[in-house]
């Protein structure tokens, strides 16, 4: 019997039914966010950016079910390991083709 409840309790956790409403949400503490900012490795940056760019980021963003800056932050991500790879592949075949 406990193993079922804690299985509904987490299904209602997968369907939103508990812990989605903003009854359930806080902001945190300066501190506690810096803490995680540090241990996650973030920093605040200021940037501009067209209003128009900023409403088809959140739209994408909405359609991914997550926030537009970290839609951004992912998209920055992939990015650069997608410009690093091309260009460590590149370094690569033209130092083949040097040697070679």
């Amino acid at each position: 019997m406990k193993n079922t409840r804690k299985a509904n309790k987490d299904k209602a956790w997968d369907n939103r039914e508990l812990g989605a409403s903003e009854k359930h949400v806080r902001k945190a503490s300066s501190g506690r966010e810096k803490a995680l900012d540090e241990r996650l490795g973030l920093q605040t940056i200021s940037i501009r950016l067209q209003k128009g760019l900023i409403d088809n980021l959140k739209k994408l963003a909405e359609e991914d079910g997550i926030g537009y800056q970290p839609y951004v932050r992912q998209l920055l991500m992939r990015h650069v390991r997608q410009t690093d790879h091309e260009r460590r592949a590149k370094a690569k075949q033209e130092k083949n083709i040097f040697i070679g």
